[in-house]
Parts: C-alpha cells; structure tokens; sequence
C-alpha cells in the first residue's frame, strides 16, 4: 500500500495537544479501516523550531488520507506519497 506524508502548520501547539492529535489520527483511522476504507496512522515527527509536523500514513490515496484527517478534524497544508528506505534495507 502507498505510503503518504501529511504537512501540518501548528503554531502554539502544545505535547499534550499533539499527542491527542495523533490519538485522533488513530482512532479515526482504525474505524474507517473497520468500516471497509482501509487507512492507518503510523507515526508522527513535529518539527518544533518551525512549527510543523509530518504525519505518515498507509492508504489507497491521497483522497483516503485526507478524507481521515477531514474526520478526525486535523488541519493540513499538503498530502504528498512518499518512498523510505531504513538503513536495515540497505547492504
């Protein structure tokens, strides 16, 4: 399944805020995965000096992304697919 990157701008958020954030993302998903529209929330990476944060999911699309966050009320500025490689994968 694709993987996607969501960019957030969040200025003045707290850790108490972005982890109910995240906590949304994963509930949220796991009822639309139930519900026959699979997505899941993976991880998070807030970016502090600069107020963002990037959120990794697994879905179908980018639509199915978007429509999770829309659901789970998480603003957004882009959803861009995104490839990783681990440094385990390399020889």
């Amino acid at each position: 399944m694709p993987q996607y990157m969501v960019e957030r701008h969040l200025p003045g958020i707290t850790p108490q805020q972005l982890s109910a954030a995240a906590a949304r993302a994963k509930v949220v998903t796991a009822e639309m995965t139930e519900q026959g529209k699979p997505v899941r929330y993976l991880r998070s990476t807030f970016v502090p000096s600069e107020e963002k944060s990037f959120c990794l999911f697994d879905a179908p699309s980018a639509e199915r992304v978007e429509e999770a966050n829309q659901i789970a009320q998480l603003p957004l500025q882009r959803i861009i697919e995104v490839q990783h490689i681990a440094a385990d994968d390399l020889a």
